[in-house]
């Protein structure tokens, strides 16, 4: 029978013997005058680590010096940390303070104390300094009332979509950093995943989070494997404006948004990013392309994700829930139809005209300065195109080195006026006193 190990038998007894350890051979040794503080001194240089901590920190010399001398009055139980008389109570609050504070926080369950205590103070209703977050917080914690508490009775239950592609859920994990030389990229992986099989139908790494680029991975998806019933994204600014929810609106999806604030809704997709970190974003090394990194997330996906049992699926993969549904593929024409985007723009002099920062240049030269509708297939099936009193005129791409070399047609110069018109030469004849060069015609 193996020996079973022999551990602390709580916290302080942990403590205690931690300290024991860095001062125990101190205490053994016969120390001439002086000594002792040159030791404490040469201990407090070191980087400690207590027990439960993750890091390492410095003690000082008074701090040690209380450590050796109370060991040696009373060993190891001397060590132990001494609970406080009041522990789990707050305290330094008077009785008007700790109602306000509890107050606040009945009818504000999901604001945090430290955003209380700023806004309290803030604007005069507990004077600065005089509470700390600490206080406040087991404050909340002796009345029950830490964060995230419901006193409304509301129940979090367990949820999820009927079949694969009923819904699907988009965010956007912020990976690491890429360096290439002295230059940093910023690393952002936008994901899509279907609820009901975990099965991911995009994921593709960008340098930025915008609107577009969500767009545009939605798109993509919407290509390979159909609509789904309903799109449910974070509550941010990047995934607020109108190409989102233009396009489900045209494509019957129904584009769902988050609650601020309220993080366990998205446990999927939170999930899912875990797994992808400890599986391949934490471990990208010395990497400096999209490229690379893209390849990795499709190589997770293909060959560990997707084919792994997954315990919320009954222990059967993503890609055996998500083959076994039935996926309808859009057609590509009502695809680029409800995908068209409108607006209306000048047509500049030079025959060109903007489309999203992009000059594009229009043959039709009847048309310059003219306000026209311009019309943007966002898949990029076709070109963007004027439609202008029923008719519809393709625009090409502006090449100013092509447009320096062609010949144009030699300007005729104008005929010459046939009848007489000079202001200016009016003027001086008035004022030389000349007779006028014309004469009107006598009856």
């Amino acid at each position: 029978m193996s020996t079973p190990l022999l551990r602390p038998r709580d916290h302080a007894e942990a403590v205690a013997l931690f300290r024991a350890e860095v001062i125990g051979a101190l205490t053994r040794r016969e120390l001439d005058r002086g000594e002792l503080a040159a030791a404490l001194r040469a201990l407090a240089q070191q980087r400690l680590r207590p027990p439960g901590s993750t890091t390492t920190r410095q003690v000082a010399v008074s701090t040690l010096e209380r450590w050796y001398y109370a060991y040696r009055a009373g060993g190891l139980d001397a060590l132990k940390p001494r609970p406080r008389s009041d522990r789990g109570r707050a305290r330094a609050l008077t009785a008007e303070q700790r109602a306000l504070l509890l107050d606040v926080r009945r009818e504000h369950p999901t604001a945090s104390a430290p955003v209380i205590l700023r806004t309290l103070v803030a604007d005069g209703r507990l004077p600065r300094g005089a509470v700390s977050v600490s206080t406040v917080t087991r404050l909340y914690r002796e009345a029950g009332l830490e964060r995230g508490e419901r006193p409304d009775g509301h129940t979090r239950l367990r949820w999820a979509a009927e079949h694969p592609g009923a819904l699907w859920h988009g965010d956007v994990c912020h990976g690491p950093s890429l360096r290439d030389g002295k230059t940093t990229k910023p690393l952002r992986i936008h994901a899509l995943l279907d609820d009901a099989s975990r099965f991911v139908v995009a994921l593709e790494a960008h340098h930025r989070e915008r609107e577009v680029d969500m767009f545009g991975l939605f798109l993509r998806a919407l290509r390979r494997h159909g609509a789904p019933g309903a799109l449910y994204l974070d509550n941010g600014s990047t995934y607020r404006g109108d190409a989102l929810r233009v396009a489900c609106e045209r494509l019957g999806v129904t584009l769902l948004h988050a609650r601020p604030g309220d993080a366990p809704a998205r446990g999927k997709m939170e999930r899912f990013w875990r797994t992808l970190r400890a599986g391949c974003l934490d471990h990208l090394g010395a990497l400096t392309s999209l490229h690379d990194v893209q390849a990795r997330l499709i190589a997770f996906l293909d060959a560990h994700y997707h084919v792994a049992p997954h315990g919320g699926l009954m222990g059967r993969t993503p890609t055996e829930a998500w083959v076994r549904a039935k996926h309808t593929a859009l057609d590509e024409n009502a695809l680029s139809a409800a995908l068209t985007v409108r607006s209306r723009r000048r047509v500049r002099k030079d025959g060109t005209v903007d489309v999203d920062g992009t000059a594009w240049q229009l043959d039709q030269g009847f048309l310059a300065g003219r306000v026209v509708t311009v019309a943007v297939d966002m898949t990029g099936a076709e070109l963007p195109s004027v439609e202008h009193e029923g008719r519809r005129y393709l625009l090409r791409t502006v090449d100013a080195v092509a447009a320096s070399r062609t010949r144009r047609a030699r300007r005729t110069p104008p005929a010459q006026p046939t009848v007489p018109f000079d202001p200016a030469g009016a003027l001086l004849d008035r004022v030389a006193g000349r007779p006028p060069r014309h004469r009107p015609e006598e009856d």
